[in-house]
């Protein structure tokens, strides 16, 4: 069976944003804690919900720091781009005729404010946020949802991810992923389905036919 549904990450897959989003939580942290971490320390929040993020430094009033982490956010925004040649691929997807869609562990109101600016947001039919879903990546439920509002068949189904999280949420919902290297480094604890340099390397998995 071919894949008939091409589901993305955002940070890091689609757009580039993880200086941005490091420096932002290194500032944020560093007031309300009055910690100075390297951006290096501060990794794992890559790929995660804000909130679950800010409980692993003991933040108490979680909704008003995630609020001020997001204001810091902005200060980088200008850093914050597309990556080279996922435009076109979408594009190319979406006229091919496959279904797109979004699996974030950003919130609808990060999503409206941070991803919709760069104008791609009418490709994708389903967009699973991080209020969406009890649980989320690693957990399945995200992928969960996304399988319930399609209706699609898990084997449709690739999940194009560039954290382990994304991944762990593939393998424990039983579909297919892809690891985006565009937007971080391989590692042996990445086990994707498939490895991808660049984002046109998302359509060559399409041409190639699957042995089921």
């Amino acid at each position: 069976m071919e894949y008939t549904h091409v589901v993305f990450d955002i940070d890091g897959t689609l757009i580039d944003s993880e200086k941005a989003v490091l420096k932002s939580l290194q500032k944020t942290i560093l007031e309300e804690k009055g910690i100075k971490k390297s951006l290096d320390d501060l990794r794992f929040a890559l790929g995660i919900p804000g909130k679950v993020a800010l409980l692993k430094f003991e933040i108490e009033d979680l909704e008003n720091v995630e609020e001020k982490w997001d204001k810091y956010l902005m200060e980088y925004f200008e850093e914050i781009t597309l990556f080279d040649g996922i435009r076109q691929v979408v594009q190319e997807l979406k006229f091919k005729g496959i279904n797109l869609g979004i699996i974030t562990s950003k919130t609808k109101k990060e999503y409206e404010h941070e991803f919709i600016r760069f104008g791609i947001e009418s490709y994708f039919d389903v967009i699973v946020c991080a209020d969406d879903t009890l649980k989320h990546k690693p957990n399945s439920d995200p992928m969960d949802k996304y399988l319930q509002v399609t209706g699609a068949k898990k084997e449709e189904i690739i999940y194009i991810g560039d954290s382990i999280y994304d991944i762990q949420c593939s393998k424990n919902a039983g579909v297919d992923s892809a690891l985006a290297l565009w937007g971080t480094e391989d590692s042996d604890e990445f086990n994707s389905t498939y490895k991808l340099n660049k984002p046109k390397d998302i359509l060559d998995i399409l041409n190639k036919p699957r042995i089921n």
